[in-house]
C-alpha cells in the first residue's frame, strides 16, 4: 500500500526535531506533515502597503518601509548592550534596535544595503524608532512560496513560544514544509466537481492559504478548502444513512387503528396545529416505509412535541409494538411523564416510568411487566438502557435532547430489539440550518414551526441593578394576581472569580423583601438530592410557594402554567440559547408571562448584543442563528466536546451556500452512483474506505 511522504511524523521535518515535535502534538494535535500542511493561517498582514519615513505614526499597528542603512553600532556596556542601525529613505530616516542575538545581527546586516524593514512604530525622545525588526533582502528573491505580500499569522501557545515556535517559526517551518513536498500533494475532489463549481485544485489551494499570490488567490483557496471540509462530512454523514436504511429494516406500521384515532377525536383537549400535523404525517410515511426511521423533531419551547411525540408512540400501539421515551434528567422523565398521563386521562394504554430513583420493589414489577407487554409506553432517564429492562417488542424510541446522551448510551437502546425500532429524537434548542445539517446531516429533519392557537408571546424586558426595586414591585403585582415567579441564579456560593449575584446572597435579599407567612419561597439547585428537589419543585407546582428561586437545574423539564414570570440574574452571562430555555418556562398558560432580564451597567459588545436579541424577538430560530454567529458551532448542542464538528476552516454562521453546494453535490452523486463504482467517483470512494479504518467498502445492495 502507497504511504505519502506527507504522513511522516512531524520530528522528521528539519527545524523540529523530538522536543519540537512532542510540543506541537501537545499544543496543536500536529503528529504529520499532513497535520502540519493541514494548520492553516487565521489571519494575514497586508505587506502589499510601503510607508516612507515621513508617513508614520506611532498608532500604526505595524509597517512596511523600504530603505538604506547607512550606519550601524553597538551600543551599551556588556549586559545592556543594543545595536542600533539607522535606515533612511528619501523623505527622512528612521533608528532600528535589536537587544538579542546582536552577533548574528551585526553579521548579517549590512551597512549601505537595501532591505525591506517590517515592525512595529514606536517614538522614543520625540523620534521613530522599530524594536527587534523583520528584515529582506530587496528585490525579494523568487521563490515557491510567493512574494509574501500576505504574510500568514498563525495561532501559537506561550509553551510552542519559548521553543521559537511563534507565528514566525511556524511560517518558515511551512515554507520548508510546502517547498520540499508541494508536488506530492494528492487531488481529493474529483475533477468534474471541480470544474462544476471552478474551483482551485488541491495543491493550489494548500499553497495560496498558506502563502497567497494575491486577495484573488487566497479567496479561491479558502472557497476550495472550505467546500472540502463541508462535502466530506456531508459524503460520511449521507453515505451512512444510505447504508442504514439499506441494512435496517424496520418495523411497519400500516395500521391508524383505535388508539391513535379515539385520542385525536376524542380525548385530545386542544386542536393541533398545521405544524404538528404536517410532522406527524411525515413520521406516518416514514414508519410505512419498511426501513428504519431516524427523524429528528425540532421544536420551539411550547410548540407541541409531547402531543407529536405521544401520537407517534400510540401509532407503534396501534401496531402491536411497545414504545419509550429517554429523557436527560429524572425532572425532565417525570414531566414527560406527568404530560402523557395527563393527556391520556388514564385511557387507552399503560403507561410506567423508570428512573434511578425508582424503588427496587417498583422496578422488579416494572422488568416484569414490560417483559410480559404489559406496559406499552415507559418513559424514564438512562436507567432505561440497563441489561435488565427488556421489552416484549419495542417499536419505537423517542430520544429528548439527544445531545446529553453519548452514542454508546443511545446505541444500548437500539439494540433492545431483534429489528432496531424507529428513532425519533426531539429538541428544544432550536439549531440553525447549517448546524443542523452538519451535526445531524444524517437524520431527517422536521421542525414544528408554530405555537399553538391562544399563547401569547413572552414579554421580554431588560432592567439595570439600579432598577431592581422596580423589579420587585412588579413581582409583587404579579403574586397578587396569584400568578408565580421564577428567579434564576448563574452559581450556588459567591465565587471569587466572578463577581455575580449569587443564590445564597438573592435568598437573603428576597427574604426581606417577600417576608413570611406571605411570601414562601421554594429553592432549586443542582447540589441537591433527587429526592429533595422533586419536594421543592412538587410544592411550587401544587402553588404552595410563589418563588421559585433556583439555578439553570431548571433550564428544562418544569411545566407550571400559573407562573407568569422569570427573572434571570446576570443575564449577561448566560448564551443566548440558555436564555431562550429559561424564558421558555413562562408563556404556558393562557395569561400574559413576562420574562426579566437583569445585568451590571456595564455590558460587554456581545453581552448587549444577546440582551437586546432577546427583548426583540422570541423566534428560537432567529435568536439560534444569532447565537451561532456570536459563539461558533463548537459551544452549541455540545458538538465541541462530542468532536462532531472539528472544522478547521469552514464557518456555518457565513458559509452557508458553500455548505448547500456541498450537500446537494454529494446528494445528487449518491443518488446517480450509491457505491461509488464509476471511476470518475474512486476518490471519494476511497476516501471512505479510508475513514472506515481498513474495513471493506460496504456495497449497498
Amino acid at each position: 500500500m502507497f504511504v505519502s511522504t506527507l504522513d511522516t511524523t512531524i520530528e522528521f521535518l528539519k527545524g523540529v526535531g523530538p522536543k519540537r515535535a512532542e510540543l506541537f502534538q501537545k499544543e496543536l494535535g500536529i503528529f504529520t506533515y499532513a497535520d502540519l500542511l493541514n494548520f492553516y493561517p487565521f489571519r494575514y498582514i497586508d505587506r502589499t502597503r510601503f510607508y516612507k519615513i515621513n508617513e508614520l505614526d506611532p498608532e500604526l499597528p505595524y509597517v512596511q518601509i523600504l530603505g538604506r542603512i547607512t550606519s550601524k553600532e553597538q551600543i551599551g556596556e556588556k549586559h545592556k548592550k543594543r545595536l542600533v542601525a539607522r535606515l533612511t529613505d528619501d523623505t527622512g530616516s528612521i533608528e532600528l534596535v535589536w537587544f538579542q542575538s546582536l552577533k548574528w545581527v551585526d553579521e548579517n546586516v549590512v551597512k549601505g544595503k537595501v532591505y525591506i524593514v517590517f515592525g512595529k512604530p514606536t517614538v522614543f525622545n520625540g523620534s521613530f524608532s522599530i524594536s527587534h525588526p523583520e528584515l529582506e533582502n530587496y528585490p525579494r528573491p523568487a521563490t515557491i512560496t510567493g512574494n509574501l505580500m500576505l504574510q500568514p499569522v498563525y495561532h501559537s501557545t506561550e509553551k510552542l513560544k519559548k521553543f521559537f515556535l511563534d507565528s514566525k517559526g511556524i511560517q518558515k517551518l511551512q515554507t520548508s514544509l510546502i517547498e520540499q513536498h508541494l508536488k506530492e500533494i494528492t487531488e481529493t475532489v474529483p475533477p468534474y466537481i471541480l470544474e462544476k463549481y471552478q474551483m482551485v485544485g488541491r495543491k493550489e489551494a494548500l499553497l495560496n492559504i498558506h502563502f497567497p499570490k494575491d486577495v484573488k488567490a487566497l479567496k479561491a483557496a479558502e472557497r476550495r478548502l472550505k467546500f472540502e471540509e463541508l462535502f466530506f462530512i456531508q459524503l460520511q454523514l449521507l453515505h451512512n444513512k444510505q447504508l442504514r436504511e439499506m441494512r435496517f429494516k424496520g418495523h411497519l406500521f400500516d395500521v391508524v387503528g383505535e388508539k391513535v384515532n379515539t385520542f385525536y377525536k376524542e380525548i385530545l383537549p386542544f386542536e393541533l396545529t398545521g405544524a404538528q400535523k404536517r410532522v406527524i404525517k411525515e413520521i406516518r410515511l416514514d414508519t410505512q416505509r419498511g426501513i428504519q426511521m431516524n427523524r429528528l423533531v425540532q421544536g420551539d419551547v411550547g410548540s407541541g412535541k409531547t402531543a407529536v411525540a405521544l401520537m407517534s408512540m400510540l401509532l407503534a400501539n396501534d401496531n402491536g409494538y411497545q414504545a419509550c421515551m429517554m429523557a436527560p434528567t429524572e425532572i425532565l422523565a417525570r414531566q414527560h411523564y406527568q404530560s402523557i398521563v395527563d393527556l391520556l386521562k388514564d385511557r387507552l394504554v399503560k403507561v410506567a416510568i423508570l428512573t434511578g430513583s425508582s424503588t427496587k420493589k417498583q422496578r422488579t414489577q416494572l422488568h416484569k411487566e414490560l417483559e410480559a407487554g404489559e406496559i406499552d409506553i415507559l418513559v424514564g432517564t438512562h436507567a432505561l438502557i440497563e441489561d435488565k429492562v427488556v421489552f416484549k417488542n419495542l417499536g419505537l424510541v423517542v430520544i429528548d435532547e439527544q445531545h446529553r446522551f453519548g452514542v454508546e448510551q443511545r446505541a444500548k437502546l437500539w439494540r433492545k430489539n431483534v429489528v432496531p425500532p424507529h428513532i425519533l429524537v426531539m429538541t428544544a434548542t432550536p439549531i440553525p440550518r447549517t448546524l443542523a445539517m452538519t451535526l445531524y446531516g444524517d437524520l431527517d429533519v422536521s421542525v414544528i414551526d408554530e405555537l399553538p392557537v391562544g399563547r401569547k408571546p413572552i414579554e421580554t424586558r431588560h432592567l439595570y441593578e439600579g432598577q431592581r426595586l422596580r423589579m420587585f414591585g412588579f413581582m409583587k403585582e404579579e403574586i397578587k394576581k396569584g400568578r408565580q415567579v421564577y428567579i434564576v441564579y448563574p452559581l450556588i456560593k459567591e465565587s471569587e472569580k466572578l463577581d455575580l449575584l449569587h443564590l445564597e446572597a438573592g435568598i437573603e435579599q428576597l427574604s426581606y423583601q417577600f417576608p413570611l407567612p406571605d411570601y414562601q419561597i421554594s429553592i432549586v439547585h443542582g447540589k441537591m438530592t433527587n429526592a429533595d428537589k422533586q419536594y421543592e419543585m412538587q410544592r411550587f407546582i401544587d402553588h404552595k410557594t410563589q418563588i421559585m428561586v433556583a439555578t439553570t437545574v431548571i433550564e428544562v423539564g418544569v411545566n407550571v402554567p400559573n407562573a407568569s414570570v422569570m427573572v434571570i440574574e446576570n443575564a449577561e452571562r448566560f448564551g443566548l440559547s440558555q436564555l431562550h430555555q429559561l424564558r421558555g418556562r413562562v408563556g404556558r398558560g393562557a395569561e400574559q408571562s413576562f420574562c426579566i432580564l437583569m445585568s451590571g451597567n456595564k455590558l460587554s459588545a456581545d453581552g448587549k448584543l444577546r440582551l437586546e436579541t432577546m427583548v426583540k424577538t422570541n423566534n428560537g430560530f432567529e435568536i439560534s442563528e444569532i447565537d451561532l454567529q456570536l459563539r461558533g458551532p463548537g459551544d452549541i448542542s455540545g458538538t465541541q466536546q462530542s468532536g462532531v464538528l472539528e472544522l478547521k476552516l469552514a464557518d456555518l454562521a457565513k458559509d452557508q451556500l458553500i455548505l448547500q453546494e456541498a450537500r446537494s453535490t454529494v446528494i445528487e452523486t449518491l443518488s446517480e452512483d450509491p457505491n461509488l463504482e464509476n471511476p470518475q467517483n474512486s476518490l471519494l470512494r476511497t476516501y471512505l474506505a479510508k475513514r472506515s479504518r481498513g474495513i471493506a467498502f460496504d456495497k449497498i445492495s
